[in-house]
């Protein structure tokens, strides 16, 4: 299934020009000042200009542009279309971009169009020479050769290590797993680790065990956080758990990291905004280091395009709204849920 990824969390309502409270209910109506459809956003920041994508499901698109808010207005650059046939040539989620030893790398989960299931869904990779990524030449790289199938793929560096994240099915559950990378589209033999398992409720909503989404985050004294999704996205109780690991402590090792109990991000029964997602911090150019991206799903009244709330009106359609605000230290949601402390 798709996820309805989060990058960060929405904060301060002033965090960017024509982003403003209207009416009576001052502090709970926000004027969207991005782009209002896109799930999966990812955003990095280069050379002087974001690059932007989200799902498209059936192409890889990229948006450049040298301010955040400019995105909803840039023109797209279709750079990559999925063969007829193959492993990789039907829904085509989550796309990520990240620049890694001097050339770019677009990594994105896809399936078998003669057969799509969780079974034949992988993480592939894509390679750019070009300094700008909606230019040049994209080389497929293939399929990152991870122990399952699985989704959501990101990279992270630490300690002088590269890293890759990623939610692999086990059997009937979606399970965290990590490894080590011998290069951007080749994992270390032998060396993959199972992280994370869904143990507690809000991590089985929509009749699913799933930890999806994951990214990683660096915390101010040392210590490395994953943030990921729980339960299935078409459940009104989707939301974000984490991960915690001390400073010093080996990533590669399932008891280095200390689950939360609760999800550190969740829906507000109360309000109209659905259910939120995952995570990734862009930094801004002016005083603030990075901030959030946020995409909320539909609220349970609400329709993709007409289709019921579900798994089929979530899977590769755009209907989730996307915000910004800026996070303390780079890595907090915004006051009206609540701060993670890290």
């Amino acid at each position: 299934m798709l996820r309805c990824k989060i990058l960060l969390f929405l904060a301060l309502l002033g965090a960017l020009p024509g982003a403003r409270a209207q009416g009576p209910a001052a502090g709970r109506t926000f004027t969207n000042p991005l782009k209002a459809n896109g799930p999966d956003p990812w955003v990095v920041r280069r050379g002087g200009y974001y690059y932007y994508t989200n799902t498209m499901g059936k192409n890889l698109t990229l948006w450049k542009s040298k301010t955040l808010e400019g995105i909803k207005d840039a023109p797209g650059a279709v750079v990559w279309t999925p063969p007829a046939a193959g492993p990789n040539s039907t829904q085509i989620w989550a796309p990520e971009l990240h620049f890694l030893g001097g050339k770019w790398y677009l990594y994105y989960t896809a399936s078998d169009r003669a057969n799509p299931s969780d079974q034949t869904r992988y993480v592939f990779v894509l390679e750019n020479a070009s300094p700008d990524p909606t230019a040049g030449k994209w080389v497929d790289k293939g399929k990152i050769n991870t122990q399952y199938p699985g989704l959501d793929g990101s990279v992270f560096e630490h300690g002088g290590r590269r890293y890759f994240l990623y939610s692999a099915y086990v059997g009937p559950q979606s399970v965290l797993a990590i490894a080590p990378m011998a290069n951007p589209w080749t994992l270390a033999a032998g060396q993959e680790t199972i992280i994370a398992r869904p143990t507690y409720d809000w991590e089985k909503g929509g009749g699913r065990q799933i930890l999806e989404g994951p990214e990683f985050l660096a915390g101010r004294r040392g210590q490395l956080c994953v943030v990921y999704s729980a339960s299935a996205c078409w459940d009104d109780n989707y939301c974000l758990g984490m991960l915690t690991a001390r400073p010093g402590a080996d990533p590669l090792r399932a008891d280095s990291w200390t689950k939360a109990p609760q999800p550190v991000f969740r829906r507000r029964p109360k309000t109209a905004c659905g259910a939120p997602a995952t995570t990734a911090s862009p930094p801004r150019p002016t005083g603030e280091k990075t901030g959030s991206f946020t995409t909320l799903r539909p609220p349970p009244t609400a329709s993709a395009r007409g289709a019921a709330p579900g798994p089929s009106a979530s899977a590769g359609t755009p209907t989730h709204a996307q915000f910004w605000g800026p996070g303390r230290a780079g890595h907090a949601p915004g006051r009206a849920v609540g701060r993670i402390r890290l």
